[in-house]
């Protein structure tokens, strides 16, 4: 049974997220319906990362097994035809090893959180940035970033439905800079708590809007208590980027 890896990028706005669930249209539902559309089987696409309702990609990586083989070009062009009109499309497919995981041979997860930080709302990037008309001070939002870095209790930043068997994970990286009239929060680690990305840079803003300091950042960190830290940033400005594997 011939495994194949995906790169898939999508706009997560109509979706109620990656898996696929009864209340409305999903990432994978979709992905699987092509699939089921091009060559009749009933395969389950497994992805990276679960990324939640109106979150998007770039960069999403999942693998899928058939029952017969096909070339990689043709799956890739195949399913593309079945996913129209929805905003999902495989970038690249290739043959991967029977023990490749999309989810389990992970290494590393990068996301990247984009604010449009200007007076002016959105038009040709609404629904895909966080809007934000108060200048924010990106310099001071880095330097407290730099609070959350290493390995620690993250579970003021974790949702309460979260299902990681442990809030302690280690943050590779996490940065901000200013682009323009955006402001972009990347960050990097191996798997991330539920809303942890978004929780992280709706407290980032409070550093940015100059209501609190890296101390006050750090001291949210300290208090593992999901009520001590700032509000979740919306999906819409949230992306995942790449995952890296061996």
């Amino acid at each position: 049974m011939p495994r194949y890896r995906l790169l898939i990028e999508y706009d997560g706005t109509a979706f109620v997220g990656w898996q696929r669930q009864e209340n409305g249209a999903s990432v994978q539902g979709a992905l699987q319906r092509a699939v089921k559309l091009f060559c009749d089987e009933d395969a389950e696409v497994t992805g990276a990362g679960r990324t939640d309702a109106g979150v998007h990609a770039t960069g999403q990586v999942a693998h899928l097994d058939l029952e017969r083989a096909v070339p990689a070009d043709k799956l890739r062009d195949a399913v593309n035809f079945h996913l129209r009109p929805a905003p999902v499309v495989v970038v690249e497919a290739a043959e991967a090893a029977a023990d490749f995981h999309a989810r389990f041979s992970a290494e590393r997860r990068h996301y990247r959180y984009r604010i449009l930080n200007r007076r002016s709302p959105p038009v040709l990037e609404r629904g895909r940035v966080w809007w934000v008309p108060k200048p924010l001070d990106a310099e001071a939002m880095h330097g407290a970033a730099q609070m959350l870095v290493g390995r620690h209790d993250f579970s003021s930043f974790r949702a309460a439905q979260c299902q990681a068997k442990s809030p302690v994970k280690t943050l590779d990286a996490l940065t901000v800079r200013r682009d323009g009239e955006a402001i972009v929060v990347e960050t990097t680690a191996r798997s991330f708590l539920h809303n942890q990305v978004r929780a992280m840079t709706g407290s980032l803003k409070l550093v940015g809007e100059g209501r609190w300091t890296a101390a006050d950042l750090a001291a949210a960190r300290d208090a593992l208590d999901r009520q001590a830290a700032g509000p979740n940033a919306p999906p819409e400005g949230l992306y995942l980027t790449r995952v890296d594997y061996p």
